[in-house]
């Protein structure tokens, strides 16, 4: 992996970013761009075995821009990353459509890539920087990699883990999308009048109602307390196109019929959802995006080892809800990944003790 031209983020002190070109199994090359952090005076957390990085996938229309959460990972234990897939945030280019995705593979090429500049990142990290001083017990092993998605990026995630086997070690979920609104039967639907349209016009706009609630709930410029770019992630999101839409059924489908998934897996909802046409003040405390209730369902088949944390008083994107609500969501995560962060038998290479 050739070094990368790691450049100040727009996150400020600590953030860095590089723009790379992945190809897909369709020969197209598309720019993606990695987000690192490395905290500036914060004292290394000592951490025994091998290093332990993360990775985060935004969701659609969205891209990376919590800074509380890196911290979070960090004082974990974890070297921080997040990728801005292509058509989103720092990867929007003037000559292609934002969010646009035909097919939820195309990202594949550019996880995996990313997941290489990681490694190579992590080993081939200089002397004193910081995290350096973190244990390595196995230099020459690459690092163990959480993957961590937030709605369509968690959907996105679980399909990659679930096509490739052995690369992550954890995935965390923060409300995936793994299903439409209502059931398979309206899946079934959509997928129906959908599915002719993109095939020939995978990128027209489908004229849907327009709903910024959820936006409300988060911008500065609105009634929440985080600063968005809205060129990166504007109020009503990007226009809905006809490929992406069949793209993500494509996806839920899969889901429901069972991913298969070995590794442990954390999905974090919100207690309860409001979806309704118009605004409530309910939507305050609750998911205005997904129905959580039906995307608990569907967590139970992404794979054996799946913990379910429903989160009263929780937004769309947990970690974006009011304080108290989030410190819990954090408690949550921290407590499960005490749970799972030792690696087993395989990893450290002693025999099972269990009876045969």
């Amino acid at each position: 992996m050739t070094s990368m031209n790691w450049q100040p983020d727009i996150l400020g002190d600590g953030f860095e970013a590089c723009t790379f070109r992945a190809a897909g199994n369709d020969g197209l090359e598309r720019t993606a761009t990695l987000v690192r952090f490395r905290p500036v005076g914060q004292e290394p957390i000592p951490v025994t075995g091998r290093r332990r990085t993360v990775l985060f996938l935004h969701g659609w229309s969205d891209y990376f821009f919590n800074v509380d959460l890196a911290q979070f990972w960090s004082r974990s234990g974890y070297e921080f990353y997040a990728l801005d897939m292509h058509n989103h945030g720092r990867s929007l280019r003037p000559d292609t459509p934002g969010g646009f995705v035909a097919d939820l593979a195309d990202y594949d090429a550019e996880i995996s890539k990313a997941i290489g500049i990681i490694g190579a990142d992590v080993r081939h990290a200089k002397d004193g920087d910081p995290g350096t001083e973190r244990t390595e017990v196995a230099p020459d092993r690459p690092p163990m990699l959480t993957l961590m998605g937030h709605s369509t990026g968690g959907l996105v995630a679980a399909l990659w883990v679930s096509n490739h086997p052995g690369a992550a070690a954890q995935l965390v979920l923060n409300s995936p999308w793994l299903e439409i609104h209502g059931s398979s039967l309206v899946r079934r639907a959509a997928s129906t009048m959908v599915g002719p349209v993109a095939r020939f016009r995978p990128e027209a706009v489908l004229r849907l109602p327009e709903r910024g609630f959820y936006w409300r709930t988060i911008s500065s410029s609105a009634d929440g307390e985080w600063t968005l770019d809205d060129r990166f992630r504007p109020p009503m999101a990007f226009p809905l196109r006809a490929g992406w839409l069949n793209a993500v059924l494509t996806g839920h489908a899969k889901v429901a019929r069972g991913l298969g998934i070995e590794i442990p897996i954390l999905v974090l909802l919100s207690g309860g959802s409001a979806n309704g046409p118009f605004w409530t003040e309910e939507m305050r405390r609750t998911d205005a995006v997904l129905d959580v209730n039906i995307i608990a369902l569907r967590a139970l088949t992404l794979g054996r080892t799946v913990t379910v944390e429903r989160i009263d008083g929780a937004l769309h994107d947990v970690f974006l809800s009011p304080p108290k609500i989030r410190t819990d969501a954090y408690a949550r995560l921290a407590r499960w990944l005490r749970g799972y962060a030792d690696p087993g038998p395989e990893e450290n290479g002693a025999a099972s003790t269990a009876p045969p």
